[in-house]
């Protein structure tokens, strides 16, 4: 249902190194910068693994901070995100495990970015493989 979202952050660069490291066990990566003719000087860059689906916009921190969980194909990836945003500087908010109370095969990881946007990892299958990947 969501084509794509995305946030503003108070620092740019700092904001797409961490997110740089985060989610490259995702296979996610920065896509595409919009020229600065078009943003008004400001930096905006795109997310994503095929198109920019999550983006990061040059201003101040998100008020108030947001929640986003991002797809993980595996619970390795899941670990591997929650592994890298940490040694990126973001903060424990939920160690990589199982949340029956979500959903019985949940296995996700919580991390505060910079800003201290909740972002997550989650896989969905028993085995942790996605169908199809």
């Amino acid at each position: 249902m969501i084509d794509h979202a995305g946030i503003s952050v108070s620092n740019f660069d700092e904001a797409k190194r961490f997110y740089d490291f985060a989610l490259a066990p995702l296979g996610a990566s920065l896509l595409f910068m919009v020229p600065p003719e078009h943003t008004g000087g400001e930096k905006v860059g795109g997310y994503g693994r095929d198109r920019p689906t999550f983006w990061l916009n040059e201003g101040g921190p998100q008020v108030p901070p947001c929640h986003f969980a991002f797809s993980a194909s595996s619970r390795a990836q899941v670990e591997a995100f929650h592994a890298a945003a940490l040694a990126a500087g973001g903060k424990d908010n939920g160690s990589p495990g199982l949340r029956p109370h979500y959903h019985e095969h949940y296995y996700g990881a919580f991390v505060l970015d910079l800003d201290g946007n909740n972002i997550e990892a989650v896989c969905h299958t028993p085995d942790g493989i996605v169908p199809g990947s």
